[in-house]
């Protein structure tokens, strides 16, 4: 009106006029909401989003397709209607609406039918809800990504589940379901767990006790998402039971070695020690805390040259070459060799390639059998000296007819030489020696199978004459180990003896 004065409202009557508008622009946009979908098909309606606007818990506004999918009226229906219609699906579904000055929570279903997300965000009084359904495909058929998502959820071996803040299982896979059918025999309820929450944090491994057989050992790796954690479970049982046998190997071995009076000293790929026995800190007279440690083998041998443990190289400067030709002649197996150290022991070393890349070294202190075997030669020397001094000719066979033994005195009367042969000498090698040289028959082929007869044996006796004139006494008899002496002694001078 001309020249008449402006109107001044009051707040109250500002917020009042404020509301009426915004309930005006929502009834509007729900007809309009409703008008469009009467005009579009069916496919194009589906697309539209599952959305709903409320205000202090009041239902304020929603989208068309939300309305009809809830059966909610604005104005009408309050929060609890939406939770009752939810929380099935969705345990974790809030009681109320957003409670401070704003925020946003993202729950996920507990199976994969129908909804499969909600998003609840909110700013003082007012509270969004989105539902996100599954989106049919263009032929009218299901998302091929969401079947095969479901499919390999649901076909997949390895159990999975998803909690949320609390800790609580919102949803599982098949494989899940079927496991806790078999650990506790039924099927899960609600707040039901399989697994202590607190186990796969960070990835651990946690095992469970079916009321019948072995426990089941599972891999447990959990990563979180929007408020909710996703879990997976992948089974090890055979790696637990393949751990357990190599331990109990490694502990069976462990006894066996600790036995052994040969000293071990396994290193492996790294070429670092990685196991040897109480054999070894004998034998090497290295400290314990130093095997302990576990050394390298260039460590390990130069700390056995410092305690004189193995012969002083004469140029240090190799010394480290030497080392390395060493490892590889092990690694292929074909080290061994035998220390002389300067307290007088000897150690008979080897080295020999182990699986994995591993190399294995045995030490064995063969001092005692050393100095026997120098006892037993200086006394088969001492033997042999004396036998050479005896006039009679002797011969010694084996129970097989090897000649084993022959003095000098046989030796210059059969001109044979037996050391020099390339072969064994046999007793049918001496008989034909023999026949060729004497003239007169001593019943040889007796002889060929004296050594060789079972049960007693009685001596052989007999002359003969060789071409050069000498005749000759001969005696076959049996001695001991299933042996034969054959020893010759000349006519003349039995008769002297005789005399």
């Amino acid at each position: 009106m001309a020249g008449s004065e402006p109107v001044v409202l009051s707040s109250p009557e500002i917020a009042v006029a404020m509301l009426a508008a915004g309930v005006a622009a929502s009834v509007g946009l729900y007809w309009s909401g409703r008008q469009a979908g009467r005009k579009t098909e069916t496919g194009a309606a589906s697309q539209e989003p599952l959305s709903m606007l409320f205000d202090a818990g009041v239902l304020h506004h929603g989208t068309a397709t939300a309305l009809r999918r809830f059966a909610l009226i604005p104005g009408a229906h309050l929060w609890d209607d939406l939770h009752e219609t939810l929380a099935h699906r969705f345990p974790a579904f809030p009681d109320a609406p957003g409670d401070g000055e704003a925020g946003c929570i993202t729950l996920h279903a507990d199976d994969a039918d129908d909804i499969q997300r909600v998003e609840i965000s909110w700013r003082g009084p007012l509270c969004w809800v989105t539902c996100s359904d599954r989106a049919p495909s263009v032929a009218g058929g299901h998302d091929p990504a969401a079947t095969a998502s479901k499919l390999a959820s649901e076909t997949t071996p390895h159990p999975a589940w998803q909690t949320d803040r609390k800790g609580d299982v919102i949803w599982h896979n098949t494989a899940y379901q079927s496991l806790f059918q078999k650990v506790h025999g039924r099927l899960p309820d609600k707040g039901d767990r399989l697994f202590d929450p607190t186990s796969a944090e960070g990835g651990t491994r946690a095992a469970l006790h079916p009321t019948q057989g072995d426990p089941i050992w599972f891999e447990l790796i959990s990563q979180d998402r929007d408020g909710w954690t996703m879990h997976h479970a992948t089974s090890i049982d055979a790696l637990v039971k393949a751990e357990d046998a190599q331990r109990s190997f490694v502990q069976t071995l462990a006894k066996t070695f600790a036995h052994l009076p040969i000293g071990l000293a396994v290193f492996d790929r790294d070429d670092q020690l990685f196991l040897f026995n109480p054999a070894m800190l004998e034998l090497s007279a290295l400290p314990v805390a130093f095997l302990t440690a576990r050394p390298t083998m260039l460590s390990f041998f130069d700390q056995l040259r410092e305690n004189r443990r193995m012969p002083e190289p004469k140029n240090y400067g190799a010394w480290r070459k030497e080392i390395m030709e060493l490892v590889a002649a092990a690694a292929d197996g074909r080290y061994r060799e035998t220390w002389s150290l300067e307290d007088g022991r000897t150690y008979s070393v080897q080295g020999r390639p182990h699986p994995d890349g591993a190399t294995v070294f045995l030490f064995e202190d063969i001092s005692a059998e050393i100095s026997l075997t120098r006892n037993f030669r200086s006394e088969l020397e001492m033997t042999q000296h004396l036998l050479d001094k005896v006039e009679d000719a002797m011969a010694v066979f084996s129970p097989s007819g090897i000649l084993t033994f022959c003095n000098r005195a046989y030796r210059d009367l059969w001109q044979q030489k037996p050391d020099a042969a390339f072969a064994d000498v046999t007793i049918a090698d001496c008989v034909a020696i023999w026949r060729q040289t004497a003239t007169t028959d001593l019943g040889w082929q007796r002889l060929l199978t004296m050594p060789g007869r079972k049960g007693p044996r009685e001596p052989l006796n007999g002359t003969v004459t060789l071409h050069s004139g000498l005749r000759l006494s001969c005696v076959c008899e049996p001695i001991a180990s299933g042996g034969t002496l054959m020893r010759f002694r000349a006519v003349q001078e039995v008769a002297t003896a005789l005399a």
